[in-house]
């Protein structure tokens, strides 16, 4: 082993720097999904709530191409009932505070979303 000190060596160097995140958060405090406020009259989105948590920015791509592309303007839900395709018109009807529910989660997760360059965003209640 004649360059058997200089790997070992190597190694521990390695796997310090690996393992340093893991350090680092050490007894910090566990990671807390952001509390967004959700509807009061609606209980149901379109979707599961599983379901838009992982998918909601897929299904709102899908929507822009189907509305102004293919002009297709009704979706059906995985459970046969219908909705509008329009972010404005659907989805803001019952998310009414864009700073109460998509800001909390864009900001946690460090996004930001394009929406509102095209859409007008809701009116804040003061």
């Amino acid at each position: 082993m004649h360059y058997g000190g200089k790997i070992i060596a190597g190694l521990v160097i390695f796997l310090a720097l690996v393992s340093l995140p893991f350090w680092f958060n050490l007894g910090s405090a566990a990671y807390k999904q952001p509390q967004v406020e959700l509807p009061k009259n609606e209980k149901n989105c379109i979707e599961s709530k599983e379901y838009m948590r992982a998918h909601h920015m897929q299904l709102l791509n899908e929507w822009r191409d189907w509305a102004l592309r293919d002009g297709e303007r009704t979706y059906i839900n995985s459970k046969g009932k219908e909705f509008t395709i329009s972010l404005q018109k659907t989805c803001l009807r019952c998310h009414t505070s864009k700073e109460k529910f998509c800001d909390k989660c864009h900001q946690d997760a460090g996004v930001t979303p394009y929406c509102w360059d095209c859409h007008v965003p809701p009116k804040e209640a003061k």
